[in-house]
């Protein structure tokens, strides 16, 4: 009996324990929240202003895809301690509409991700553009910037980006990472990291239809070669001299150049360095049979030929082509024109004719939509290494038209290059130099379906102020269905294999 008393007792006692506990932990929390609250500044004595914010990045007025990321960002404004957004939508009937408010201390305004999904979600189904008004208190008065739109569109972009992480300056080929990313969040893996791949130099990552379960990297070097992803089983092939590459819409077949790059600084103090080719030509690599392909039309001695890519449907291969020159002497003279020869996907033979579609300016990298509607490419005043040409920008031709948009809203007074397309078409993804002539970054614009372009804005982070601090420049970004089915492990594994070779 005693026994049992104590244990009731002792039993009352504990549970008195926990309920204080938990009642100072509740209390201490709403003290917090109060304290928090109490020390974040609301708006008051507004002042209106009719100037957009200064937001970096630069968000105004930007057509989103409903799965992006956040839109975090800096308010660049000298003398700001406190920020207020206000994101709502544009219809003033309904009484459901989902907002969101932030109420910050500082220059940074980072949205809470479920609330952002949510609201994204319900603009793109009522079709309603979302107005941001910015309020911020700078040097002690409250300024409220000119409220701007988001269109949030219907049409999804592709979830995944991969791209390479490589020094800006000059050219130092080690150091080289290939990351992918969701657009949807902010989650980050490897593909590539130089460390594991003794330092060697690594080409952009290419999808086969934008698919994850095909795809190919290629690692320099000696012992290096084509690492060929299908479905996460990873082969290496020994595709000789292979830097710009792209499958066939089967999958079967490969087209890629060869080139000898030549890098050599300019005397001109305004241009760091240019890089050609002093030579290339263009193959097709059957992945079935392990053969390479050849034509001398594609491997002219006195031409260079670059950048293949096949059209959608297989029956053309469309790439770059110069006549050649006394390089580096006469390289302001290199002038590429944009060209496509027939192919046959059924018997693999590549036709005998050449048909030029551009030839205005120096053109490199040609994309066509997965439609088979666009060409995207870009335009330089010579030359093919367009990263380091302010001048180079993006021009889109209308296949069907023959109708081309030098696409003024999309390009910038620096490099705009390196650029692919989404699966459904409505959106591409290209590299700009645009914020200080070095750092490259990418950018998204959406194409709507009468194939206007609208305004492209920077893939978001989670922490406003990454590219500030970021030190690396973001290079051939690539849009992909999914998640690829293998890591930077996985690649350090295959480069140890004996390498697969065609004849």
């Amino acid at each position: 009996m005693i026994n049992d008393k104590l244990m009731r007792n002792i039993t009352y006692i504990t549970m008195q324990k926990m309920m204080v506990s938990r009642l100072s932990f509740i209390i201490y929390h709403l003290s917090f929240l109060f304290l928090l609250s109490a020390c974040t500044p609301t708006p008051e004595n507004i002042q209106k202003s009719d100037l957009l914010p200064p937001l970096y990045p630069d968000y105004c007025d930007v057509t989103i895809p409903e799965n992006i990321a956040p839109l975090n960002f800096l308010l660049r404004a000298d003398g700001c301690d406190a920020i207020e957004v206000d994101v709502r939508g544009t219809d003033v009937v309904r009484t459901d509409q989902r907002t969101i408010t932030i109420n910050a201390r500082g220059n940074e305004a980072v949205f809470d991700i479920g609330e952002w999904k949510a609201l994204l979600e319900q603009a793109a189904e009522w079709e309603m553009p979302l107005v941001v008004t910015v309020t911020a208190r700078i040097n002690g008065q409250w300024i409220q910037y000119k409220p701007f739109q988001w269109k949030v569109a219907r049409d999804k972009i592709d979830p995944y980006l991969t791209y390479r992480l490589i020094e800006p300056d000059y050219e130092i080929w080690n150091h080289v990472q290939i990351q992918q990313r969701c657009v949807e969040n902010f989650e980050v893996n490897a593909l590539g990291h130089h460390e594991q791949l003794e330092n060697r130099c690594m080409n952009c990552h290419t999808y086969a239809n934008q698919d994850p379960q095909l795809s190919m990297m290629y690692v320099r070097g000696p012992g290096g070669g084509a690492i060929l992803n299908q479905g996460g089983q990873l082969s290496k092939l020994n595709i000789p001299g292979s830097v710009y590459f792209c499958f066939s819409p089967s999958g079967r077949y490969i087209t890629y150049s060869t080139q000898k790059i030549i890098p050599a600084f300019h005397s001109d103090p305004s241009k760091r360095l240019e890089v050609y080719d002093s030579s290339s030509n263009v193959f097709v690599a059957d992945m079935q049979e392990h053969r390479i392909i050849s034509s001398p039309l594609l491997s002219d001695s006195l031409k260079f030929e670059t950048f293949p890519t096949f059209s959608p449907d297989g029956k053309y291969i469309y790439y770059c082509e110069a006549d050649s020159v006394i390089l580096p002497e006469d390289i302001r003279q290199l002038q590429y024109r944009l060209v496509r020869i027939a192919f046959d996907e059924h018997t693999g033979q590549i036709g005998n004719r050449i048909d030029t579609i551009f030839s205005e300016r120096s053109v490199c990298h040609p994309r066509v939509s997965p439609d088979g509607k666009m060409i995207l490419y870009t335009v330089a005043d010579y030359g093919t290494f367009p990263i380091w040409h302010p001048e180079a920008d993006l021009q889109m031709m209308n296949l069907q038209t023959g109708a081309i948009d030098r696409l003024s809203i999309v390009n910038s007074r620096k490099s705009d290059t390196y650029h692919s397309w989404s699966s459904n078409s409505r959106w591409f993804v290209f590299a700009s130099k645009r914020d200080d002539g070095l750092y490259g970054k990418p950018y998204f614009c959406y194409v709507d379906k009468d194939g206007k372009a609208h305004k492209p804005f920077c893939l978001p982070q989670e922490h406003p102020t990454f590219y500030d601090n970021n030190l690396k420049s973001f290079n051939a970004p690539e849009l992909g269905k999914g998640k690829v089915p293998f890591d930077v492990d996985d690649v350090a594994k295959a480069m140890k294999m004996e390498a697969e070779s065609f004849k």
